[in-house]
């Protein structure tokens, strides 16, 4: 009976183990919530701050060279009053787990411009930024009536073909990205980049965010 009972703790440990990866739905409203708790939350205990709480381990920023965002961020400290920011859309990878959000900031001297944030969830379906840059304008971009977010599709294309799939990460990472949402981010030599991302259509991949950013001079 004990032998018995040991083996039945056994499997049901194994089963658990086991168990799938979290699945959630591509709910663009949830990351505007994300950005909108993360302005406040700058608001509230600092800029930095609330960048560093946000932050994935393998998050990366713009100062303006590319930097690992938490190794950087230590080192801050945080302004007397923080930027401001809205976003203005949300784009969904088709199985929920990757976004990309884009919108406006203010700074307290009255100066504007944009950002995009690149957005993945952790182990426990919490968004996390993985990638975010800004720039700064001459005019801020006319902000839309409402907020909206758009979903990657899950389909096939006419022909069969679909977006490449990632191979298979080992171990207890994350289960690897459907690739219906890409993004890069370019830097050139001079120090300007350029931030891509693309959206699956189910026929083809449509770019939602181009944004280029020129060189200190």
């Amino acid at each position: 009976m004990t032998a018995r009972l040991g083996l039945l703790l056994l499997g049901a440990a194994a089963l658990v183990a086991a168990k799938p990866p979290l699945r959630f739905q591509p709910d663009p409203s949830s990351v505007i919530a994300a950005e909108i708790a993360f302005n406040r939350l700058a608001q509230e205990k600092g800029q930095w701050t609330a960048f560093a709480q946000t932050a994935a381990d393998d998050a990366v920023m713009f100062v303006p060279q590319k930097v690992v965002a938490k190794e950087w961020l230590k080192k801050q400290a945080n302004p007397a009053a923080s930027v401001r920011w809205s976003p203005s859309v949300a784009y969904v990878s088709c199985d929920g787990n990757l976004a990309a959000s884009t919108g406006n900031w203010t700074r307290p001297d009255g100066a504007v411009g944009y950002f995009t944030t690149i957005w993945r969830r952790d182990k426990k379906g919490r968004w996390q930024w993985i990638m975010d840059h800004g720039d700064r304008l001459a005019t801020a971009r006319a902000t839309p009536e409402f907020l909206s977010g758009k979903v990657a599709t899950c389909k096939r294309g006419p022909q069969g073909d679909a977006p490449p799939p990632s191979s298979v990460k080992q171990g207890d990472a994350p289960p690897p990205p459907d690739e219906s949402l890409i993004w890069t981010a370019d830097v050139a030599t001079d120090g300007g980049r350029q931030v891509t991302v693309r959206m699956w259509t189910g026929a083809a991949y449509e770019t939602v965010i181009d944004d280029k950013v020129r060189a200190e001079s």
